[in-house]
C-alpha cells in the first residue's frame, strides 16, 4: 500500500482477463456489443473466466503483548470480529502470529505460471495458495518478485491450464472500454468495467512504470488481476487506486502488460530482474528552469547529481547536463529516462545526446547493473547563524567542515530560513545551496557575486536530504 500526501494510494487486487486454450475472441466480434451498440462483456467473461485465479497469502508476523495486532492495522481486527471480509486492505489475521491477505492473478502458461502483484505475495516467508475457478487449490512457489514494478511470478504444479491472451498496451486508446474480474473485499470473480482515462501516467516515486489510468471500479482485493480489452486480451495488471476513503473513487492504475511480461521473462529465467543503470539523480526540466540552461523549451531529464564511480561519471556526465536522447529516442520527460535505461542490459553501450553549455553533444555510456534497493540515511545539518538576502527572503550560512563531510560535499550554504521569492521557488529550511547556474557555491561572498552577475532568473542546485534538485529562482 502506498500513501501519497493528502491522497491514499491503495494497492488493490484485480482479477483477470484471460482466454481458454484454443479460444479466439476478436475485438470486432459481434458478441462484444449488444443490439444497441453498447459493450457486452457476458460472453467474454464466460470464455476467459477459467484463467482467473484467486490468491490467498498467509504471512508469519511477530506478535507481542504490547502489539496484539502484530504490526497490522488494528482496523483489520474490527473487520474480522464483525465477519466482514477485508483482504489486502487492511490485512486480516486468522490467528495469532499470522497475517492473511487475498489477491488475484492470471495464468500465463498452461504449465502453471501465474502473474500477480509483488505486494500480493508478501514477504519471503509467506505461504501462497492459488484457487482456480473449478475450486481446485494449489500451494504456489514464488519464482520471483520485482518490487520496483510491483510484479511477481508464482508457479503451481498443474498441467493443461487455461491461459490468458496477451495484448498490446501501446495499441490501447484513451476512451476505449476495458474490464476486469477480481475479488474486491473477498467477493470472488466480480466483474467491473469502464474506460481508459489516460496512458503513461507517472506516479510519485514510480520511475519504471508508465501506468494505464482507468475508471474501472476496483477495490482492495482486486490487486494482481489483469485489465482487458473487448477482445479478451490482457493489456495491464491492476496495481493501485487513488482514494481518500480507502475505497474506489474513480481512479485506478494498471501496469502495462508489456512492462509486466518483460519482468516475468527475467524472473523466470534469472529469478531477478537485471536492469541497466546510469548512476545519476534526475529531475524534470520545468518551463521555469529551461531558459536557465539555454533550452528552447522544457524537455529532457536534468542531471541533479552524478554518483562517483558510476557509469555516468566514467562517461564524463556532469551535474547540470540535460539528457535529450537515448540511442536516438527523444526523452520528452525526465520520468522516461529510468525506464528506458532500465530496459537495457547491464554492460551494454548506449548513446546519449546531452545538452551542456548551450549546445548538444553525444556521449557513449557503458551501463552498470541496478543494485538491490537499499535505504539511505537521512542527513540533517546543524542550524546556526546566517547571512541575510532580504530581497530574496533568504537567510544562509556556510557549512561547517563536519557538515560538509556528513553531506559529502566540498562546500555550500545552509538555508536557515526562507520567505518571499525563495519560498515561492521551493527552497526550504535545511536545504543546502551547492550551485547557481552550474557554478559551485562555496561562500556567502561568492554567492552574492554570482547573483549580481545573473539575469532575471537563476537555477539553484540544492541538496535536500540525500537528493539533489535544481530550483528556478526569479530575481526580478
Amino acid at each position: 500500500m502506498k500513501i501519497p500526501q493528502a491522497i491514499a494510494a491503495i494497492a488493490f487486487v484485480m482479477s483477470a482477463i484471460v482466454s481458454t486454450p484454443g479460444v479466439a475472441f476478436a475485438a470486432n466480434d459481434a458478441s462484444a456489443v449488444d443490439a444497441r451498440g453498447l459493450p457486452n462483456f457476458a460472453d467474454l467473461v464466460e470464455k476467459v473466466g477459467p484463467a482467473v485465479v484467486n490468491i490467498s497469502v498467509d504471512e508469519t508476523i511477530q506478535v507481542d503483548d504490547d502489539n496484539p495486532f502484530g504490526g497490522a492495522d488494528p482496523f483489520s481486527e474490527l473487520f474480522r470480529r464483525f465477519g466482514i471480509p477485508a483482504p489486502d486492505f487492511p490485512n486480516q489475521m486468522p490467528g495469532p502470529g499470522v497475517r492473511h491477505g487475498v489477491g488475484s492473478g492470471f495464468i500465463v502458461s498452461s504449465d502453471g505460471y501465474v502473474l500477480t502483484n509483488a505486494h500480493v505475495v508478501g514477504k519471503d516467508n509467506a505461504e501462497v495458495t492459488v484457487k482456480l475457478t473449478d475450486k481446485r487449490q494449489f500451494k504456489a512457489k514464488v519464482i520471483g518478485v520485482d518490487r520496483r514494478t510491483d510484479v511477481a511470478v508464482i508457479k503451481i504444479d498443474a498441467k493443461n491450464l487455461p491461459t490468458v491472451t496477451i495484448g498490446n498496451a501501446d495499441n490501447a486508446r484513451v476512451g476505449e472500454w476495458v474490464a476486469a474480474i477480481g475479488s474486491p473485499f473477498g467477493f470472488e470473480h466480480s466483474v467491473t468495467a469502464g474506460i481508459i482515462s489516460a496512458k503513461a501516467r507517472r506516479l510519485p516515486d514510480e520511475n519504471y512504470v508508465p501506468f494505464i489510468q482507468t475508471d474501472v471500479a476496483v477495490n482492495p482485493g482486486n490487486s494482481g488481476g489483469p485489465l482487458f480489452d473487448l477482445g479478451g486480451r490482457v493489456i495491464g495488471i491492476n496495481s493501485q487506486i487513488y482514494s481518500r476513503s480507502g475505497g474506489f473513487m474513480g481512479i485506478s492504475f494498471a501496469i502495462p502488460i508489456d512492462v509486466a511480461m518483460k519482468v516475468k521473462d527475467q524472473l523466470v529465467r534469472f529469478g531477478r530482474v537485471q536492469r541497466g543503470r546510469l548512476g545519476v539523480y534526475i529531475q524534470e526540466v520545468s518551463p521555469e528552469l529551461a531558459p536557465s540552461f539555454g533550452l528552447d523549451k522544457a524537455r529532457g531529464a536534468l542531471v541533479a547529481q552524478v554518483e562517483s564511480n558510476s557509469a555516468a561519471a566514467r562517461a564524463g556526465i556532469k551535474t547540470g547536463d540535460v539528457v535529450l536522447k537515448v540511442d536516438g529516442k527523444d526523452v520528452d520527460e525526465s520520468g522516461e529516462l529510468p525506464r528506458i535505461i532500465g530496459e537495457r542490459a547491464p554492460g551494454s553501450k548506449v548513446n546519449l545526446q546531452i545538452w551542456r553549455d548551450g549546445k548538444a553533444r553525444d556521449v557513449v555510456v557503458v551501463l552498470d547493473e541496478m543494485p538491490n534497493e537499499t535505504a539511505k540515511p537521512e542527513l540533517t545539518p546543524t542550524p546556526g547563524g546566517g547571512n541575510q538576502f532580504g530581497k530574496l527572503g533568504l537567510n544562509v550560512r556556510p557549512l561547517t567542515a563536519r557538515e560538509s563531510a556528513q553531506l559529502r560535499v566540498g562546500g555550500g550554504l545552509l538555508v536557515q530560513s526562507v520567505a518571499g521569492k525563495s519560498a515561492r521557488a521551493g527552497l526550504s529550511k535545511g536545504d543546502v545551496i551547492l550551485g547557481l547556474n552550474n557554478q559551485p557555491v562555496t561562500s556567502v561572498a561568492q554567492f552574492r557575486q554570482l547573483l549580481d552577475k545573473a539575469g532575471k532568473r537563476v537555477a539553484l542546485l540544492v541538496q535536500r536530504g540525500d537528493a539533489r534538485i535544481f530550483l528556478p529562482l526569479a530575481l526580478d
